[in-house]
C-alpha cells in the first residue's frame, strides 16, 4: 500500500554539541573523549494525510526538540558500562556549584551513532504515542508539553537518523 513519508531535520548547525567516548574502541582515537555537534532526522510515515494534508504537524515537535536539546546540548554522554563512569560521575558533581558540575552527564544504553539514533527513536516514539491519547509529555528537563497538535492515528515513525557530521551518520527503524 502505498504511503507518505515526511521529514524533519535538526541539522547540526543548530548546536547539539556534546562530548562522549566509544570505550569499547580501543584500536582507534574513538576511545578518547572527543565531541560533535549531533543532527538528528526524523521520517515519519502514514498511509494517510490529515486535513491540512500533511502527514505530520512540525509545529507539535517542540517536545522532542525540547528533550534533545536537554540530552545532546553541551552534555558528556557515557555509556552505562563505561569502565570510568564513577570518574565522570565523579566530575558532574565537582566545581561550580550552581552549574552542577564540571560537565552535565548523561547516562545511557550505548554511546555512537546508532545508539543515539536508538535512543532518539524510542524517545520520539513515546512522544507520540502521548500525543496521540491527548496526554502531557514530561521532559527530564522539567518541562512540560501538552498534545495540542493533532496526531493522526495513523502517523508513524519511520526512523531516525543521527549524524556526527554530514559524512559520518546512522539510522535506526523501529
Amino acid at each position: 500500500m502505498a504511503k507518505y513519508l515526511s521529514t524533519k531535520t535538526y541539522g547540526n548547525d543548530r548546536g547539539l554539541s556534546c562530548c562522549f567516548r566509544q570505550w569499547r574502541s580501543t584500536h582507534s582515537h574513538c576511545s578518547l573523549l572527543h565531541g560533535y555537534s549531533i543532527g538528528i532526522k526524523l521520517i515519519f510515515e502514514s498511509e494517510t494525510l490529515d486535513d491540512r494534508n500533511w502527514v505530520m504537524d512540525f509545529g507539535g515537535l517542540k517536545a522532542f526538540k525540547e528533550w534533545s536539546e536537554w540530552q545532546f546540548d553541551h552534555t558528556l554522554v557515557i555509556a552505562e558500562d563505561d569502565p570510568h563512569r564513577a570518574m565522570f560521575e565523579k566530575m558532574a558533581g565537582l566545581g561550580l556549584q550552581d552549574k552542577g558540575g564540571v560537565c552535565d552527564i548523561r547516562i545511557v544504553n550505548g554511546v555512537g551513532c546508532e545508539k543515539f539514533a536508538e535512543l532518539a527513536y524510542k524517545e520520539m516514539a513515546a512522544i507520540l504515542h502521548i500525543f496521540k491519547n491527548g496526554n502531557t509529555y514530561y521532559c527530564p528537563n522539567g518541562q512540560t508539553f501538552e498534545a495540542r497538535y493533532p496526531v493522526g492515528q495513523g502517523v508513524k515513525l519511520h526512523s531516525v537518523e543521527v549524524f556526527e557530521h554530514a559524512g559520518n551518520s546512522a539510522i535506526y527503524e523501529g
